[in-house]
């Protein structure tokens, strides 16, 4: 299947969005978007001061240029994030102008367009500049709320307007950044399907295969990603894009992320910086994809045939202990209960740990065959890492190894979502798994 194949497919399956235009030299197309789907409405171009030279100047006049009544709004911090204040700004820019928000940016004017949209009761066009996150066509977007990184329930743009020659131009980090992040669709996929055997979050056919059928497909071209080379570059982007896809077939970021992700959300609760500055989201991601990946390694070492079911349920903690466990190791986190409510949401009891158990007893020659059929080995994911020039060490991103060490009670707690060190706790493996990424020989040695 080509891209174009593959794009019309994935629009199929689409919820939110019914657009996607890829190709070199398109910015003039804005007008002609925007009209059929806001004709009569006014537009307002959201960027900052670099997305606003490399394409946001272009894209309002052009639509200037074709007679739409048009505004901008600039965000003119020379470093800013998607969190609430900027929420309120860009609501208030909405409700004085009754204008139509025209993303132009990467990960953060496009998720700050996304909820100010939806709480104007409307959609809006984005216009990506960087191939460097999945979120642009996500069902949902990643606001800083209350000192807690959350996921906001928001439709994705109704149009996207990605111009190549833009996207490829980007800074060689932002598009390594974009490259882990898709690469983190690799150990996500394998945490889905012990999600789906285990029966919290079965795969949803449609979110599955949009993206990780060609998945290996767009990941294949490190060295042209890192060369700026525009077929290796677009290719990356319909990744990226049809992540977007696959989040809005399934209602929910589960086809994109897992624990990869959660050593991010981490990082960005507690205002890490490196040299002085924030580290992308992609570069968080690719040492949480890596960490996953060794843990993967370990983990598929495992005979789950043959545990003992009757042992891990007589071992298996109350309700109470897990709270009072979460209460204590969040005690001291910026967001102190998010353990608790997380654990609250996810805890099985013993009889319902019984069952999971020995579903994934009975299943686990194919389970194991299924996911060493997607994940990659920590070896192979980081000399991918190497050669697109994304992060392939933690203090590439100013994080020490025992910080990963450290990090590892968090993850397991601080979502609802079920996931591969969850399934490690009711088998008994979890120190076990946990330990062989830092123990002599481990991917991250101590």
């Amino acid at each position: 299947m080509n891209s174009q194949e593959r794009i019309a497919a994935a629009l199929k399956v689409s919820t939110d969005t019914a657009a996607f235009e890829l190709g070199q030299g398109i910015l003039d197309k804005a007008p002609a978007l925007f009209k059929q789907y806001f004709d009569g409405r006014s537009a307002l171009v959201v960027a900052d001061l670099n997305t606003w030279r490399v394409a946001g100047g272009k894209v309002f006049e052009a639509i200037s240029a074709a007679g739409i009544p048009v505004q901008k709004y600039l965000f003119t911090e020379e470093e800013f994030h998607a969190d609430w204040d900027h929420i309120e700004m860009l609501d208030k820019a909405l409700d004085e102008t009754g204008a139509i928000a025209v993303s132009v940016g990467s990960g953060t004017i496009n998720d700050l367009c996304k909820l100010c949209s939806h709480h104007h009761k409307q959609s809006y066009l984005t216009v990506p500049t960087a191939a460097s996150v999945d979120g642009y066509t996500s069902f949902g977007a990643s606001i800083t709320y209350q000192n807690a990184k959350q996921t906001f329930e928001c439709p994705a743009p109704v149009a996207v307007l990605a111009d190549v020659d833009v996207i490829a131009a980007a800074p060689r980090e932002m598009t390594a950044a974009g490259y882990a992040d898709l690469a983190a669709k690799i150990p996500a996929g394998a945490e889905w399907m012990i999600a789906d055997i285990i029966g919290t979050e079965p795969i949803i056919p449609d979110a599955w295969h949009v993206l990780q059928d060609c998945l290996d497909e767009l990941l294949s071209d490190p060295e042209g990603v890192a060369a700026g080379e525009p077929k290796a570059v677009s290719d990356l982007f319909e990744g990226l894009i049809l992540s977007g896809f696959a989040m809005q077939a399934a209602r929910s970021s589960r086809p994109a992320s897992c624990c990869d992700h959660l050593f991010s959300h981490i990082l960005d609760m507690t205002h890490h910086r490196y040299n002085g500055k924030f580290v992308s989201h992609g570069f968080q991601v690719a040492i949480g994809t890596l960490t996953m990946c060794a843990v993967f390694d370990r983990f598929l070492q495992y005979d789950l045939s043959k545990i003992d079911v009757d042992a891990c349920v007589a071992a298996w903690p109350t309700l109470e202990s897990e709270q009072a466990r979460a209460l204590e190791l969040f005690k001291d986190f910026p967001a102190p209960r998010l353990g608790y409510e997380s654990i609250t949401q996810k805890y099985t009891d013993a009889d319902s740990v019984r069952k999971e158990l020995e579903t994934v007893k009975n299943g686990w020659a194919k389970l194991r065959e299924d996911i060493a059929g997607q994940v990659y080995s920590f070896e192979k994911m980081q000399k991918l890492f190497k050669t697109v020039g994304a992060p392939y060490e933690p203090e590439h991103i100013g994080i020490t190894r025992a910080d990963i060490r450290d990090m590892f009670p968090y993850v397991q707690l601080m979502r609802w979502r079920f996931n591969v060190l969850d399934l490690a706790k009711r088998a008994r493996l979890y120190d076990d798994l946990v330990g062989s990424v830092f123990t002599k020989g481990g991917a991250w040695e101590l």
